[in-house]
């Protein structure tokens, strides 16, 4: 399908020289490798505050809803509330990062999240805390995909997987850390230190993104594409928003298929718009090129079947084992262990292995310890199911690694914004559709019993399809070239098909 042409030649990158940085308090750092390791660990810190908050609110509403008057369910607004902002503001972030700069915009979204933190932590009311949720979404579509472009396009390339790796480490330990977290703070302190814990966090993220983060842009950004934004903003939210709550009782089913019809039908007239115009919002003629394209289909596909496990581990180990979310949290927190421990081999295993294979392999081996909680009963010894969880964590985190890293392996530097905005857009959707697909799996399996309380056999059924439609990621992956992603691995491809690692 031909969705037009870009103007990338109007696009030139600016990196000021040292001494020009537009800050007088901002120095680059001396030397490049020093920026190279101190850039994916600021926005890795920043990514962990979004991730965290976005996770820890989980077992704080019955508390919240009793201090606000009203009920969890209808807290459950703030939640949803949320996944909308989010999923409205990310197809805008690339043209602002391009326009305004990537450093500038990603301070701005830090304050902007700060910001919806305070709102919430100073909440009386229902609205009042809805309204905060929903700033603090603001800030996190600008943050998550600004700061992949902050590390493409300051992190040389044959650094990013190490720097993907650091990227990664937030997105797995978020959804584990939050609930027991949220647990700890609301049974010994007070829920409102949940958001603000955050101002110090966001503080000291400003600080160090001036102090050691380049201003880097495009010099002459494409001309904002407004009805283009506009419906993909529809199509993104309709979509991820609707997946969202489908698996849950927050919406009636006929609102939950409006959404999902409008967030269709929005999508397919933004693919219409998006042929007639030379800089689209989201740029689909990416999908021209291999990696990129295996990196957001295949991930897509990846990513709903890990999309289900922050949600159904920790009902699994308070519903079917009977722990609080606190023990369920220190359970669950062995994934995150895992996920922090794959940083240290990652750029190793890529330059040893090459991509293609790693994928390949890796996919299937992910997808089985997924399948493997599945085992996960009661009478089963912890020491099992933590080192189930273990070398899960590691594996998934080494799969997100490099599907992240690969997807920039062949873009050119002008287009990296749009790369970043169109990748983040396909994750919000995928990991929605993975907690839709876990909670209706459980919900349709606790119906077929004729039971109403959800057991520790309701969730075999879940781990096992959520695993097999992981596992089906490596189609895609198989299908690469035997040397993609060699521009970040440096490895040189041998005849055959084969690959080795150059002399070290």
């Amino acid at each position: 399908m031909d969705f037009g042409r870009q103007s990338d030649e109007k696009m030139r990158l600016r990196r000021p020289a040292a001494g020009q940085i537009h800050s007088r308090c901002v120095r680059p750092l001396p030397m490049p490798l020093a920026r190279e390791r101190l850039v994916p660990l600021i926005v890795a810190v920043a990514l962990f505050m979004e991730n965290m908050d976005s996770n820890v609110i989980a077992t704080s509403l019955p508390a919240i809803a009793r201090d606000l008057g009203t009920s969890p369910l209808t807290l459950k607004l703030a939640v949803t509330s949320y996944l909308l902002s989010l999923a409205v503001f990310i197809p805008a972030s690339g043209w602002t990062a391009d326009r305004f700069g990537a450093r500038n915009v990603f301070r701005v979204a830090i304050g902007v999240f700060m910001v919806g933190s305070i709102t919430c932590a100073a909440a009386s009311s229902l609205a009042m805390f809805v309204a905060g949720r929903i700033i603090e979404g603001m800030g996190g579509a600008m943050m998550s995909p600004v700061a992949r472009l902050l590390l493409v396009r300051t992190v040389d390339k044959r650094a990013l997987v190490g720097a993907m790796a650091w990227l990664t480490v937030p997105s797995l330990m978020g959804p584990m850390l939050g609930p027991p977290l949220g647990g700890f703070i609301t049974t010994y302190a007070a829920w409102q230190w949940i958001f603000v814990i955050n101002v110090p966090i966001g503080v000291i993220g400003i600080l160090l993104v001036t102090r050691y983060i380049e201003d880097v842009r495009a010099e002459a950004p494409d001309p904002i594409d407004l009805p283009g934004l506009v419906l993909a903003g529809i199509a993104v939210a309709g979509l991820a928003f609707g997946l969202s709550v489908a698996g849950f009782d927050i919406l009636p089913w006929p609102a939950v298929t409006a959404l999902l019809a409008g967030g269709a039908v929005a999508a397919l007239a933004y693919v219409l718009h998006a042929r007639r115009v030379v800089a689209p919002a989201l740029d689909f003629s990416l999908m021209a090129l291999p990696t990129f394209w295996a990196s957001v289909v295949g991930g897509s596909v990846f990513r709903i079947g890990i999309g289900a496990m922050p949600f159904l581990l920790p009902l699994l180990m308070q519903l079917g084992f009977g722990l609080t979310p606190f023990q369920s949290g220190l359970v669950t927190f062995a994934s995150a262990v895992g996920a922090l421990s794959m940083k240290a081999v990652a750029t190793r295993l890529v330059n040893r292995f090459g991509f293609r294979p790693l994928l390949t392999v890796n996919a299937v081996v992910s997808a089985s310890f997924i399948a493997a909680c599945a085992l996960f009963q009661p009478g089963v010894p912890f020491l099992l199911i933590t080192a189930v969880l273990l070398a899960g964590g590691f594996f998934r985190s080494l799969e997100f690694t490099c599907i992240n890293s690969l997807a920039y392996a062949e873009v050119e530097p002008q287009r990296m914004s749009r790369a970043t905005t169109l990748t983040a857009v396909a994750q919000q959707v995928a990991i929605s559709t993975g907690v839709a697909l876990g909670a209706f799996i459980v919900e349709a399996t606790l119906k077929l019993k004729q039971e109403t309380a959800i057991g520790a056999d309701d969730f075999p059924p879940a781990f096992l399809i959520v695993g097999a439609l992981s596992a089906m990621s490596v189609f895609f992956f198989a299908r690469l070239p035997p040397d993609a992603g060699s521009q970040l691995s440096g490895r040189v491809p041998a005849k055959g098909g084969g690959g080795k690692a150059p002399p070290a």
